[in-house]
């Protein structure tokens, strides 16, 4: 009795209160590892013993679990002991693990939050952290296009093509040969997007106006001039000329004056400063088609008279009732004046310097084709008159017409419509002194 009284004096109490581990560690030693496997091996556990026996497991694997976790937070209190910042109070309400706190609870890691508090729903980012501005994107689908601000809506025009250019520009073209106004083309040319293809209107104008008449080609001689600067440049122009220089083989079967009409209509953008002075030089030694060689040739012939006779301005005619009256009358009369003059003159000298006078008129532009028809013919109404104080002006006329046709000054069909005079033959006495035709 005093034996048991001793035991149960020295032993280990804790207030009246047996611990946990002493209970387990009473436990373990009630059966020993031996015994227990040797229990296993027979096959005599009772199922409460198997059930036992994986609860000892269980709370063994915890035990170690929680020796290892504390083992990590005495190393982290020691090192923040040692750096001099203040550690909490496990047993204070402070010190206790939050429910909501975002500190790992696994026992790993260093107890720190995720991504330095900057992370996770709803966190504005970390301390200190500089904000830049947002650029809005236009395509999410909670952008408010309202909410910018003003808000400009520009009109976007899709480039024409090759097809769709010409079938644009020519009613533009033939329109304006009816009105001949180049503002209004040149408003309707602006809202179009005519891209890289731009050098194609003037193409497209020239070859339009090569098929009509000569106040046709004046036109867009003109407009060809105020749409330089504006609307196309030095390079556009250029470029199309040099493009109908390509195509004069198949111009011509059109329009055989081709060579001659684009050769002038190059020396008059030239003379409005369209394309420059250098485009000619381009040329020199490296044209193979005679078409294209003649077409600067004739371009070449007509700026390199002198400023005094150079008229590039009224290369294409009289230019209809774009002119004033008076200026077109004027026009008209040089050839004709130039005729009557040769009929009231002596010698052949005057006639053969009068054929090459109008010859240098012809090439140089200052009398076209129409001036020419129309002089001759007016000398042809009034020969009859003429003939009153010239007697010999029919067979004059008829000299001076030859020649003009062999320098290639006037047409066959206006050298053919030359009158003539038949001769007169005086018969004989018997005749009653009549004169027969």
């Amino acid at each position: 009795m005093a034996t048991e009284i001793e035991a149960w004096t020295t032993g280990p109490q804790n207030d009246g209160v047996f611990s946990l581990e002493q209970k387990q560690h009473e436990e373990d030693r009630s059966y020993s590892s031996e015994d227990l496997n040797e229990l296993e091996v027979n096959g005599n556990w009772t199922p409460q013993e198997k059930a036992l026996h994986e609860a000892r497991l269980k709370a063994k694997a915890k035990r170690r679990l929680r020796k290892s976790s504390s083992r990590d937070s005495t190393r982290e209190s020691l090192s923040d002991s040692v750096s001099g910042e203040p550690t909490a109070d496990p047993h204070s309400p402070k010190g206790k693990t939050a429910v909501n706190d975002r500190k790992s609870r696994t026992g790993k890691g260093r107890g720190l939050p995720k991504k330095g508090g900057a992370g996770g729903k709803g966190v504005w980012g970390a301390a200190g952290m500089v904000y830049e501005v947002e650029e809005l994107d236009a395509n999410d689908p909670n952008y408010d296009e309202s909410a910018q601000g003003d808000t400009v809506y520009a009109t976007v025009v899709p480039e024409l093509d090759e097809r769709e250019l010409e079938k644009t520009i020519n009613p533009i073209v033939q329109e304006y040969f009816e009105h001949g106004d180049t503002k209004e083309v040149e408003m309707l040319l602006k809202e179009l997007n005519l891209g890289h293809h731009k050098y194609e209107f003037s193409s497209l104008a020239v070859s339009l106006s090569l098929e009509g008449k000569a106040s046709h080609r004046e036109l867009t001689s003109r407009l060809l001039s105020d749409l330089s600067g504006k609307v196309l440049s030095e390079s556009d122009m250029s470029r199309a000329f040099d493009k109908m220089l390509k195509e004069l083989p198949d111009l011509i079967l059109d329009t055989p004056e081709a060579p001659q009409m684009l050769g002038q209509f190059i020396a008059r953008a030239i003379a409005d400063h369209a394309i420059p002075m250098s485009f000619l030089d381009c040329y020199k030694g490296k044209v193979d088609c005679d078409h294209a060689r003649a077409a600067l040739d004739r371009a070449s012939v007509l700026l390199s008279m002198k400023r005094e006779i150079m008229r590039l301005d009224n290369v294409w005619g009289v230019g209809g009732g774009q002119r004033p009256v008076k200026h077109l009358i004027k026009e008209g009369n040089k050839p004709h004046e130039a005729v009557v003059m040769v009929l009231e003159s002596t010698g052949d000298t005057a006639l053969q310097m009068m054929v090459k006078l109008l010859k240098i008129f012809w090439k140089t532009g200052l009398i076209t084709l129409d001036q020419m028809n129309r002089g001759f013919q007016r000398v042809y109404d009034e020969l009859p008159e003429i003939s009153l104080d010239v007697p010999h002006a029919h067979s004059i006329m008829e000299t001076f017409v030859d020649l003009c046709y062999q320098e290639q000054v006037i047409t066959k069909q206006l050298r053919d419509s030359c009158p003539t005079r038949g001769r007169k033959r005086f018969v004989s006495e018997g005749d009653g002194g009549l004169v027969k035709s």
